[in-house]
């Protein structure tokens, strides 16, 4: 009895996975992609997350820049590299919408700006955008300075040794600027080498590609049977209290300033808020028809921006000191431009407009988001067929943005594995496809960050350069992992010598 209805389970699983290939290959059996086996489809292929980058790059020379991937029971992933198609579907109004496995930070982030959808994703990033005004990102230059001495502080122990790992110290000194900057609140987390929040942040990041690579647990059913699921209930705990914490510290210091924690724009003229008014200022003082934003959705926007705006860029930053370490040649290019700057003087902050000057350091910090983009591929979801250069994608289907394998083409970057900021020249980039490139997303759901993020990075690794001279270690090789940010699993190892500048 058992065994009989053990085969018609099996049956019915087997029917229902033909069933569904068979309803997306009518109009993708024209893209080539790696076997589908029944019930599985290609989700023992995919590997590891530090094999995935690599099968990628592999998958893309067998079956070309727009191939498919089957993954269990989920709909059709179209894999694109392709800039032809990047630019049809990342400049499209209609194809804005995250995919469906972007279901999984909903615990974590909610639905902040980066996994909302519709009216209310374009409601949010209207209310959010003045906060990234450049008058607005002018008064930042001196938080992210005064964070950058204390990098440089607490990076003098490491001098003289043979490496250190530098992401860990990045990554503390990134979340107290975006604290300080977007948030308004300082959290001395530079002082707390062990912070539960950033490990948490790391233990969700796996978590979340973990599910969408596994057949079971992207499941919500067998997922909850998990040991990963009590590992994120305790994750969550830690980093909704964290974010909790900010908000909180931030309202009361607008009742201090105000002696209110909500009011609109036109009582803020003279109250000093008006004239620094940050990101979770804007959430905290927003109201439309007398009606404010709700705490839910103040904590998803706060949860979202803390992650993306710290880890995004700690990561950009930690990759381009080992490339400034691997590439000596680069690295006295960078001080030339310094000295250029600065003269001898290694201590006074940089001014919005010396942070500007800094063109071969911005060459240098776009040649490392090609070589490691902060966000290795993303995805959006199709919600109608969509016809594209007579193929159509199908209602469902999930399109996978792959940045990693497209900064990787060899016909658009020639020597790609080659570190060479030159590519960034303003004559070689007029004259690239213009999605070949797009370490922040573009279109429509660009990232509305990305001119904050540059100041920060170039005030930051200024800060670092014209303290140290960075020096490679030889047996260290990167082990990538794509997560939700491309981290590597085995460290960023550089060496440490004090800079006579």
């Amino acid at each position: 009895m058992i065994g009989v209805l053990v085969i018609s389970v099996f049956v019915t699983l087997l029917t229902t996975w033909f069933l569904h290939y068979f309803k997306y290959e009518k109009h993708l059996n024209k893209i080539k992609g790696p076997r589908a086996w029944p019930l599985f489809g290609s989700a023992l292929q995919l590997g590891s997350t530090t094999e995935f980058l690599q099968k990628v790059l592999e998958s893309r020379k067998e079956f070309g820049p727009i191939y498919k991937v089957y993954v269990g029971f989920a709909p059709p992933v179209i894999v694109m590299s392709d800039p032809k198609l990047l630019e049809f579907v990342m400049g499209s109004t209609k194809i804005i919408d995250k995919a469906s496995n972007y279901s999984f930070l909903h615990s974590w982030l909610g639905r902040g700006l980066l996994t909302s959808e519709g009216a209310k994703w374009q409601k949010h990033r209207k209310i959010l955008t003045p906060a990234f005004h450049f008058k607005i990102l002018e008064q930042f230059i001196e938080v992210f300075d005064s964070h950058g001495n204390i990098l440089v502080q607490k990076l003098e122990k490491e001098v003289g040794k043979k490496s250190v790992d530098i992401y860990p110290y990045v990554t503390l000194c990134a979340l107290d600027t975006i604290c300080a900057t977007a948030m308004g609140t300082e959290v001395n987390s530079q002082s707390d080498s062990e912070s539960k929040y950033v490990t948490s942040v790391k233990e969700m990041s796996r978590i979340v590609i973990q599910r969408a690579f596994s057949v079971f647990k992207m499941f919500d059913f067998f997922y909850q049977f998990s040991k990963d699921y009590q590992k994120e209930r305790e994750a969550l705990k830690i980093l909704h209290g964290y974010t909790d914490s900010v908000i909180q510290s931030r309202k009361e210091e607008l009742i201090k300033t105000n002696g209110h924690s909500k009011d609109t724009e036109d009582n803020d003229e003279d109250s000093g808020i008006k004239k620094r008014k940050n990101f979770l200022d804007l959430l905290l003082q927003y109201k439309k028809d007398g009606q404010p934003i709700t705490d839910k959705d103040i904590r998803e926007e706060v949860d979202t921006f803390m992650f993306e705006g710290h880890d995004t860029t700690a990561a950009a930053m930690s990759f381009a000191l080992y490339c400034l370490a691997k590439n000596p040649e680069a690295q006295e290019k960078v001080i030339e431009e310094l000295r250029s700057i600065f003269g001898n003087d290694k201590d006074r902050p940089a001014t919005h407009r010396e942070l500007q000057e800094m063109k071969y350091l911005e060459a240098v910090i776009k040649e490392t988001l090609r070589l490691y983009p902060s966000v290795p591929f993303f995805a959006r979801n199709v919600h109608e067929d969509v016809e594209y250069d007579g193929l159509i994608l199908p209602k469902n289907t999930t399109l996978s943005v792959q940045v990693y394998a497209l900064h990787r083409d060899p016909v658009t970057f020639p020597d790609p594995e080659r570190f060479d900021p030159e590519r960034f020249t303003q004559e070689k980039q007029a004259g690239r496809a213009p999605y070949a490139y797009v370490p922040f997303s573009a279109g429509p759901r660009n990232c509305i960050g990305q001119k904050f993020a540059m100041l920060e990075m170039k005030s930051l690794l200024s800060k670092v350069l014209r303290n140290y001279e960075l020096l490679e270690d030889p047996e260290h090789k990167l082990v990538l992992a794509a997560e939700t940010v491309l981290k590597s699993a085995n460290g960023i190892r550089i060496g440490l010598k004090k800079r006579n500048f």
